[in-house]
C-alpha cells in the first residue's frame, strides 16, 4: 500500500519576500536556492527546498498572508502517487490540480477545512533538484495525466 513518507516542504505567503528571505536566510541559516519576482525557495541544504515563500502582491487581508500549503513525500514512485491520488477520490476528495514542476510531480487537494495539501514524488536527487530549481527556467507549473506519465 501507498504511503506517505514525510513532510516535504511549506508554502507560505508573505507580505515582502525580501523581509521574508532575509529572516529565514539570516535567522535560520537557510539559503535561496531560487529567486523570482515574488518568489524564493529557501533550503536548510539537503532538498531543494523546505520552504517555499510566495508574495501575496501587497493583498494583505485575513487568509491572504500565512499558510500557501503543506507537501508531504510519497514513499516511492509515480505508481505510488497515482494509487494515493485513487486513494483521494475514492475517499470523494476534490483534485485541485496535477502538476509537473519538473523535479516532482504533484497531486494538490484541500482538506475538510481548505487548507491545501500537496503529495509528490521526487524525480531527481536532492543535488540534481536543487540545481534544477535554481536553473530552471519558466514556472514550471505543467499539467500532467497519469496516462501520459506512464504510471500503471
Amino acid at each position: 500500500m501507498a504511503r506517505i513518507g514525510r513532510v516535504g516542504h511549506v508554502v507560505l505567503r508573505v507580505t515582502d519576500v525580501d523581509v521574508a528571505e532575509a529572516f529565514y536566510r539570516d535567522a535560520l541559516g537557510m539559503e535561496t536556492n531560487r529567486r523570482t519576482e515574488g518568489a524564493a525557495f529557501m533550503s536548510f541544504g539537503t532538498q531543494h527546498h523546505d520552504i517555499g515563500l510566495f508574495s501575496v502582491n501587497g493583498e494583505h487581508t485575513r487568509g491572504n498572508v500565512g499558510l500557501g500549503h503543506v507537501a508531504l513525500v510519497v514513499n516511492g514512485g509515480m505508481h505510488e502517487l497515482q494509487e494515493l491520488h485513487q486513494r483521494l477520490l475514492d475517499n470523494g476528495v476534490e483534485i485541485a490540480s496535477l502538476t509537473d514542476h519538473g523535479m516532482t510531480k504533484s497531486v494538490y487537494f484541500n482538506d475538510p477545512d481548505g487548507n491545501r495539501l500537496e503529495i509528490y514524488v521526487d524525480l531527481m536527487s536532492p543535488e540534481d533538484g536543487k540545481r534544477f530549481l535554481a536553473e530552471r527556467v519558466g514556472s514550471g507549473n505543467n499539467r500532467f495525466t497519469f496516462e501520459e506519465a506512464g504510471a500503471r
